[in-house]
């Protein structure tokens, strides 16, 4: 198969561009830049230079493909502007690749968070978040799993709030990055939350098994660890770094605070059972002693 595939060279669309090239696909891949076509390039792939707010590259893009899976997100959670930004450009982005594949039955994958499911563990069958700081977000993958009755085998990895490798990646690579900036490796509250994880390889295996095998209107959940105490995140990050590790104000993390603060773990029971993956590589602990002081 053919796939076209946005953020195809950040940290989980490097993995999930290797794990498509190994299992027999091609690879057509966006890249905003020179850097990104020449990384492309040099893992296999195919560039198509562009961003996700030139629509007409992603139209051309899906035009060239078998399928399409969907990974780039600005990441810019610096204030609440640049994050309603960041969301405001994914969601014209899906409209458009789903408005091109309607009536192909193709493949679409794209990319949300595990909802939180209060007081208990998230699973598949929950609702994405329409509200809050990324409810924009679930917003827009919803209208993509709605394209299933207009002819698209569109579907939604969910991906838990870090995904790692090599120590980096995720929300625990932002608490390792403030860490580094103030000195403190830093938790809300009193830590006790958790928060779901898994190791990026494991997570790309889960998307190829989307692409291929996902009935149309399904969701997954690519939950390697069901949920760290953030406390327990922050003490090997602290230990790592050599640094204090303490409570810290939710004010902190900026326009995260309020998700970080947050209890969410989740299952990915039925995701493993019914498409048969299972992660194999480190556990979000283990992977974080790879932290360079």
């Amino acid at each position: 198969m053919r796939v076209f595939v946005t953020g195809g060279t950040g940290l989980i669309g490097s993995a999930v561009v290797a794990e498509l090239l190994g299992n027999g696909h091609t690879v057509l891949a966006l890249a905003r830049s020179d850097a990104s076509a020449l990384a492309a390039e040099a893992a296999g792939a195919e560039p198509l230079r562009g961003g996700l707010a030139d629509l007409d590259i992603l139209r051309t893009g899906v035009a060239q493909a078998d399928g399409v899976i969907h990974l780039a997100f600005a990441n810019d959670f610096s204030s609440p502007d640049a994050l309603a930004k960041a969301v405001a450009e994914e969601s014209a982005a899906l409209a458009t690749l789903g408005e091109e594949l309607v009536g192909s039955d193709r493949p679409f994958v794209t990319v949300s968070g595990t909802p939180r499911a209060p007081g208990r563990v998230s699973t598949e069958a929950d609702p994405l978040p329409t509200d809050g700081p990324v409810g924009g977000r679930g917003r827009a993958v919803t209208a993509v799993l709605d394209l299933a009755s207009r002819g698209v085998r569109s579907t939604a990895v969910r991906m838990p709030r870090t995904v790692h490798n090599h120590g980096t990646g995720g929300f625990a690579g932002l608490l390792t990055n403030i860490a580094r900036r103030t000195g403190v490796s830093g938790y809300p509250g009193d830590g006790a939350q958790r928060w779901p994880a898994v190791h990026a390889l494991d997570a790309a295996v889960l998307f190829r098994l989307a692409l291929e095998l996902a009935p149309a209107g399904t969701s997954w959940h690519a939950v390697a660890d069901e949920g760290d105490e953030v406390r327990d995140i922050a003490a090997v990050i602290g230990r790592r770094l050599g640094l204090p590790v303490e409570a810290v104000p939710a004010e902190t993390y900026g326009p995260l605070g309020p998700i970080f603060a947050t209890d969410q773990p989740s299952s990915s029971t039925h995701t493993r059972k019914t498409l048969g993956w299972e992660p194999k590589h480190p556990s979000l602990l283990e992977d974080l002693e790879n932290i360079q002081p």
